[in-house]
Formats: C-alpha cells, sequence, structure tokens
C-alpha cells in the first residue's frame, strides 16, 4: 500500500520533523507512524472498546440481573448470562476461521469487519428500547452484538499487516489497544456520570439513563469506525482469487489446519496463548464479581474500572515501544509476571486501596499483554492468509473462556473461601508462559503460501 511521505526539507538550523528530534518516529521506507491510515486503524479500537467497557463489562451484567430479570435470584441470573456468554462466544469461535479464510481469498477483510461492525452497532442500539423483564429479546440482541463485536476484531486484527510494516506492528499494535483504553474509559466515564446523576442529565432516573448507555456505545462506535473505512486499504486480489471464494474460502481452511500441524510453532503459540490469555480474559470478566463477593462497594468497584482504562492508555503504549526494545516474549514475560502478583496479591487483600492498588497494576500490563501477543502472532504467520490465521487467533481467545471462569468458581468452592479462586489463574499464567518459552520466531513459515 501506498504511505504518505512525511520526510520534506529540513529548515536550516533545526529539525523539521518530531521524527528528527525522536529517532524513534523517523519514517522506514516511505511509512510513517503519523500516516492516516495508522491512526484511521488505531481510532477503531477507539470505537469498539466502548463496547467492551459500557457493554460487556459495565452496564449489561448490572441491568440484565435488575432490569431484564426482575424478581429472578442472583444465581439464576448469572447462570443464564453465563449460557449466554457461551453461545455468543462458541458461535464466533466456529465462524472465525471460515470467514477469515474467506475473507483472504476475496481480499475483503475491511468488508467483513463493515458488516459485522454494523451487526454490533444496530444490536447494541436496539438493546436501549428492550423493555424491564424482557430478558430473551435483550439476551438475544446481546450475542448478536457480540458476534458482531468479535467477528469484526478477526478481520480489525488481520489489518494490522496492511497498515504497518513489520518493524512497526509492536508499537502501532499497543497504539491500537491504547486508544481502545482511553476511548471506552471516556465514554464509561460518562455514562457512569449520567447514571449517578440522571436528574442533572435529563434523566427520569438511573435505569433509564443506563438503558441510554446502550445508544450512545452504539453512535461511539459507528462514529469513530469512519476513519479507518475511509483511510484503511487493503491490498488487492487478483479477480480470479475472488471468484467462488465461499469453496475457495473452506478449502483454505482445511488447507490452513493442515499448515498448524505442519507450522509448529504457530500451533505451539496459539496453545500458550489460549492459556495464558484465559487467564488476563478471567481477571477482566470477573473482578467485578469477586470484589462483590469480598464486600466491596458497587462504587468502589466502578472507581477501579475506570483506574485500569485511563492506566491502559499510556501503558499500552509503552508496551507497545518495550516490545520493540526488549523483544515481544520478553514484555509477555514481563505482563504475565505481574499477574502473577495480582493473583496472589488479589488472594489477600483487604482493604479498598488495595482494590485500587491492584486495579493499577492491571491497567499496565492488560493492554501491553494483548498488543505483544498480537503483533508476535503476527511476525510467525504468512502474511496472505493473515485473515484466516488470525481467525484461528480469535477462536483460541473465545474458547479460552471455557476454562478460566469455571475454574476460577470451583477453586472457590472446592476450599470454601472465594480468596483461593485467585490462585486458580496462577495455574493457567505459569502454563502458558511455559509454553511460550518454545515459540521461536526462526520457525516460522515462509511469508507466503500460495
Amino acid at each position: 500500500m501506498a504511505h504518505e511521505d512525511h520526510s520534506g526539507m529540513r529548515a536550516q538550523g533545526g529539525p523539521d520533523t518530531l521524527g528528527d528530534v525522536v529517532p524513534f518516529l523517523r519514517p522506514i521506507n516511505g511509512f510513517s507512524l503519523w500516516s492516516r491510515a495508522v491512526w484511521g486503524w488505531a481510532l477503531y479500537d477507539w470505537a469498539n472498546s466502548a463496547f467492551a467497557t459500557v457493554v460487556l463489562a459495565g452496564f449489561f451484567p448490572l441491568l440484565f440481573h435488575d432490569f431484564w430479570n426482575i424478581g429472578l435470584s442472583g444465581a439464576e441470573s448469572n447462570l443464564r448470562l453465563g449460557w449466554i456468554n457461551a453461545v455468543a462466544g462458541l458461535g464466533i469461535a466456529l465462524l472465525a476461521p471460515v470467514l477469515g479464510a474467506v475473507a483472504d481469498r476475496a481480499g475483503a477483510k475491511k468488508r467483513f469487519l463493515v458488516v459485522f461492525m454494523v451487526l454490533g452497532v444496530l444490536a447494541t442500539a436496539l438493546l436501549s428500547s428492550a423493555p424491564g423483564g424482557a430478558w430473551v429479546p435483550a439476551a438475544s440482541l446481546y450475542i448478536c452484538a457480540m458476534i458482531g463485536f468479535a467477528g469484526a476484531n478477526v478481520f480489525y486484527d488481520a489489518l494490522l499487516l496492511a497498515v504497518a510494516p513489520p518493524e512497526r506492528w509492536h508499537f502501532v499494535s499497543g497504539l491500537g489497544f491504547a486508544m481502545g483504553y482511553l476511548g471506552g474509559g471516556l465514554l464509561y466515564l460518562g455514562c457512569v456520570l449520567a447514571a449517578l446523576n440522571p436528574q442533572a442529565f435529563g434523566f427520569a432516573d438511573a435505569t433509564a439513563a443506563a438503558t441510554t448507555a446502550f445508544l450512545a456505545t452504539a453512535l461511539w462506535w459507528g462514529v469513530f469506525s469512519i476513519p479507518l473505512i475511509l483511510f484503511v486499504r487493503e491490498p488487492a486480489r487478483a479477480a480470479r482469487a475472488r471468484r467462488r471464494v465461499w469453496a475457495r474460502g473452506f478449502a483454505q481452511l482445511v488447507e490452513t489446519i493442515r499448515h498448524l500441524r505442519t507450522f509448529r510453532v504457530v500451533g505451539i503459540f496459539l496453545i500458550a496463548y489460549w492459556l495464558y490469555i484465559d487467564a488476563v480474559g478471567t481477571v477482566i470478566r470477573m473482578a467485578v464479581a469477586y470484589g462483590r463477593s469480598l464486600g466491596f462497594a458497587q462504587s468502589e468497584l466502578i472507581v477501579a474500572l475506570l483506574i485500569t482504562q485511563f492506566v491502559g492508555f499510556p501503558a499500552a503504549i509503552l508496551f507497545g515501544w518495550l516490545g520493540q526494545r526488549i523483544g515481544p516474549r520478553r514484555g509477555i514475560y514481563l505482563g504475565l509476571l505481574v499477574y502473577v502478583g495480582v493473583c496472589l496479591w488479589g488472594a489477600l487483600i483487604r482493604e479498598p486501596w488495595e482494590f485500587f492498588s491492584i486495579a493499577v497494576l492491571v491497567g499496565l500490563v492488560q493492554g501491553g499483554v494483548q498488543a505483544l501477543s498480537r503483533s508476535f502472532y503476527a511476525r510467525l504467520i504468512p502474511a496472505d492468509a493473515a485473515g484466516e490465521f488470525f481467525g484461528f487467533y480469535n477462536l483460541m481467545g473465545k474458547f479460552a473462556v471455557l476454562i478460566g471462569p469455571p475454574l476460577f468458581g470451583l477453586f472457590g468452592v472446592w476450599f470454601g473461601n472465594p480468596r483461593y479462586s485467585m490462585l486458580a489463574l496462577i495455574l493457567l499464567l505459569v502454563a502458558g508462559g511455559v509454553l511460550l518459552a518454545r515459540v521461536h520466531e526462526s520457525e516460522a513459515p515462509a511469508r507466503a503460501l500460495r
């Protein structure tokens, strides 16, 4: 793809660009970190992270119990929510590799991303109109929104290879996560303020403010997706490659499964990622429930989530830079080591300030581990099959929820104390770290398969 040239002529007596002051920002072979494609791509993380923060982690679980399941016990409501998440996760896990293969054959990663994005945006917007007690319509819309969110991410991740050269993947991946933390955090902050002070924002009550948050999220997601649509270009495929894309896509999927058996290093990474990202995801999904089980107030948990979001913004950028300085594997190991410390501390936590401190630590490494995992994986796979291979990458992330949360809960039941739940995650972190040590870029497949 073509990139903007920001080299220019240096003014006499001083540098002409920030890249002359900060060597890391200098253009490489015509590529600049200031290109519209890079920022258009990163802004999509700003856009869709609003869903992850406001809907997935924030308001939907609360409203599902208090508004759409009125009169139902907490255990029954949580069971329903667990099944809903499982259905959504299983659906996208089964679809992702096939869709990725088809998008590779058709040169249609961005097109598929837009289709899933529109599905997610519409379903999220409609959630705001689901009436009280109507848990089935709310659950159906949530599943559609989840599939739209996760499905679009398959193609968003794969487009990383189209917006930056390999030398900049770690930083650009970190930039995307950083923008996501900031964007999602800002919208979540606004929605929380409205829910806590509904009359000041013109709402009748907190429920009205909370349901309107879904509509605000949909608008945010849709509007900030526009820069990616306008500025990100993927390499065109030959006309013959676009014919019979579904049949060819299925054939390519079968071939990739065979390649995963042949390219041992890619398979080992996916299993390692599956294990440690499960622990990371479980911390995200279970933190509020764990805090409530220990008696922390809802307002304290909201503050902790906001802390994680805003600390995660600069930390994700820092980890992108760190990945280029010390290598992505060492950067991931650093993050996993912090998570082990978080789990140990979390099992002993007593005071609110400790919960806030843990939120800071999680914010420092959460986005970094995710960003470096994505860019490290990008260096292991053939570029012409990025969508398909990232389909498997996202499949591992979706199947991961089948291990961590149940194990988290079982440890608390087995040992008779929810504090032991945190120790279960150390098993996943250590197992993933051990396998990651066996992943070597020198064993990666050729950059082109076909």
